[in-house]
Order: C-alpha cells, then sequence, then structure tokens
C-alpha cells in the first residue's frame, strides 16, 4: 500500500485539473449514488488513480473523460456490492436467540443513555454489563490499566443514574 509519505507532490496541472473537475464528479456520483459520502469516496479514488499515472493519463484526449469512467466503475461496483450484500442478508434466517431483546421503553432509554456517555465509559459499560467481561479482560483488550476501567466503570455508572433519572442512587455497583 502507498502512502502519502512515498509518493512524490503532484505536477501543477493536476492541482488545477483536480481543482475544477473533483466538484462536478462528486457531485455525479452524489446523484448516482445517493450518499454524498461514498460519492466523495469515490471521486477521490479515481483522483488518486489519475493522479498515479498522471503523467501517462494527461496524455490522453480526454483525461476528464478516463477520470469520470474509472469513478462511475468504482460506483457501480459499489452499488453491485451493496445489492449483493443486501440479497444475502434477506436470505439469512431470522435470528431465534433473545441476544437483542424486543426494544421496549426501558431498553430504548438505556440506549439513549448510554450513547451520551464518553466513548470510553461507554466501551466499558458494554464490554462489562453486556459482554460479561471482567475487568482485568477490558483493560486488556483496551490496553489500558485496570484502575483506569475501574473509574470509567464508576464515571459511567453515576452518569447513566443522572441520565436515566436515578441522581440520589449511590454507584455501589460491583465492578
Amino acid at each position: 500500500m502507498t502512502t502519502v509519505d512515498d509518493v512524490a507532490a503532484p505536477p501543477s496541472d493536476f492541482a488545477g485539473y483536480y481543482a475544477t473537475g473533483y466538484p462536478r464528479l462528486a457531485a455525479q456520483l452524489y446523484a448516482y449514488l445517493g450518499d454524498a459520502t461514498e460519492a466523495e469516496d469515490l471521486a477521490q479514488e479515481a483522483y488518486l488513480r489519475a493522479w498515479r499515472s498522471w503523467s501517462k493519463i494527461s496524455q490522453y484526449d480526454d483525461p476528464v473523460g478516463w477520470v469520470r469512467h474509472v469513478a462511475w466503475n468504482l460506483a457501480t461496483s459499489r452499488l453491485r456490492h451493496l445489492a449483493t450484500a443486501t440479497r444475502f442478508a434477506a436470505r439469512q434466517p431470522a435470528p431465534e436467540s433473545t441476544a437483542v431483546a424486543a426494544l421496549g421503553p426501558e431498553r430504548v432509554a438505556l440506549v439513549a443513555a448510554l450513547r451520551q456517555l464518553p466513548e470510553r465509559q461507554r466501551c466499558a459499560i458494554v464490554m462489562h454489563y453486556i459482554a460479561d467481561l471482567s475487568v482485568a479482560d477490558i483493560a486488556t483488550e483496551l490496553m489500558v490499566a485496570r484502575g483506569t476501567v475501574l473509574s470509567w466503570l464508576h464515571r459511567g455508572r453515576t452518569q447513566l443514574a443522572a441520565l436515566l433519572g436515578h441522581p440520589d442512587q449511590t454507584d455501589g455497583g460491583d465492578p
């Protein structure tokens, strides 16, 4: 895989070519895909491929057409991939386990409260109370000290209690 540090700066004529063509190509792909982020990613990928071979592509009669062709091929491949994944998912039997229980009001409130926690606290709470991992296992997996996990669990429980309407509840939960 090539990194930015491994390649030279683009030729000056490429910068102008990119600046004028990229917004139009991204807009076209957005109209085709219906997803702005995906459209931008694919347009950037097409321009990256052009940049890698710019000395050759710049000599083409229509370098813009080449990039557009590459971008459209990437977009079509992406749509095919999504269609295949959707068909595969539709053929799968419904899960029989109770891993994801029906979403009652309590579960909706819990998920909403969890989303408000800082990422590390949320991760620790979910790993400990839902995935049933020990504090030591969480510390190992997240590559932090055991005390850090305990702190995240304490703070997360305290904040969850407040968010769920139990601010006077002390945090005496076992880690």
